[in-house]
């Protein structure tokens, strides 16, 4: 799968400004780490894929990725039932001396 496939598009939300802007130093027991960045990516997209897919559009590195799908919802419209449609959605914390410019 194409790099340019594999992320759809960014997920600009309140809460995903807010820990895109939030890192955390290092401690003993954890390593330090960067804001969290949210992207809507492909369904079929793994793990590996999408952290190089990021590396390599942005020029970053990424220090962990974190995927969900969400269902689609039941909704009706006048006398019909029916789903909006399912997504994936991949949360990626990056290395702390590295940032997106997109939030």
């Amino acid at each position: 799968m194409d790099i340019y496939h594999v992320i759809k598009r960014p997920l600009v939300t309140e809460k995903g400004t807010h820990q895109s802007r939030q890192s955390h130093a290092a401690t003993r027991t954890r390593p330090g780490r960067g804001g969290a960045y949210s992207f809507e990516v492909h369904p079929q997209a793994n793990k590996i894929e999408i952290r190089d897919a990021i590396e390599k559009i942005y020029g970053v590195k990424v220090a962990s990725v974190r995927t969900c799908m969400h269902k689609g919802k039941r909704r009706r419209y006048r006398f019909k039932f029916g789903l909006t449609r399912q997504w994936k959605k991949a949360v990626v914390v990056l290395k702390p001396e590295h940032h997106i410019d997109l939030f």
